[in-house]
């Protein structure tokens, strides 16, 4: 079951992650390919969801035709989206919490690593809640705490996750799509460790958060397939 209340940005703590207290760090340059593809992912972010949009509508259908391929979706405003776990039957309302790139994101884990999706969709396996967070709405919160802790909205990071993203993201353009997924299905595996229900969402998005940035931090991963939860995603 999911529960009834609002989720877009009430689960996250929007404090910020703590800056660096070095202006040797703040004063670091970006490589060429570093800005290029932070500038492309700041524009993304910049883009919100339009529901006059054909471009958007059809990457909404996209995403129900991945999670669901053998329904036929009636309407895009339909009680039928709420069974992905959106708070009512028109998407785009939940996507004024952070725009298209959310869209984006779900859309990317359902077509990269469709077996996972729907694994997580589904909530299939372990011992899952009488009151089960609503999937896709735990996506946009996911999309938020992402941008959030890895400081994307400012010029350049100046955090310490940011900075570590910034050199997987050299390496892998796709970085930030991936990360979303292990960031998802790391908070699953949190969710079930912690046997949480609804109202302990934001506590196991915080532990989520916390795991992500000690794996970002760690010397070994150069690229984003060094993340020890990389291999979430085949599971």
């Amino acid at each position: 079951m999911v529960g009834p209340r609002a989720w877009i940005g009430g689960f996250f703590n929007r404090s910020g992650n703590k800056k660096f207290g070095s202006d040797k760090y703040l004063d670091y340059t970006l490589t060429p390919i570093q800005e290029e593809r932070l500038q492309s992912l700041q524009e993304r972010l910049g883009v919100p969801f339009d529901e006059t949009r054909i471009e958007h509508q059809e990457a909404l259908r996209d995403l129900w035709s991945a999670a669901f391929p053998n329904v036929e979706l009636k309407s895009l405003i339909s009680e039928q989206w709420k069974d992905m776990g959106w708070q009512g039957a028109n998407p785009s309302t939940d996507f004024r919490g952070c725009g298209l790139i959310s869209l984006e994101n779900l859309l990317f884990f359902a077509t990269t690593y469709p077996v996972t999706f729907r694994r997580l969709l589904l909530k299939e396996g372990g011992k899952r809640a009488q009151w089960e967070y609503p999937f896709a709405v735990a996506g946009i919160n996911v999309s938020y705490m992402l941008i959030q802790m890895l400081d994307l909205q400012s010029e350049k990071p100046k955090c310490l996750p940011g900075l570590n993203f910034l050199k997987l993201f050299e390496e892998e353009e796709d970085a930030f799509d991936v990360l979303y997924c292990i960031a998802f299905a790391m908070m699953d595996a949190q969710w079930l460790a912690m046997q949480a229900s609804y109202m302990e969402f934001n506590e196991v998005l915080l532990v989520t958060k916390t795991q992500l940035e000690r794996e970002l931090s760690l010397e070994d991963v150069h690229r984003i397939q060094d993340l020890p939860a990389y291999n979430m995603l085949f599971h």
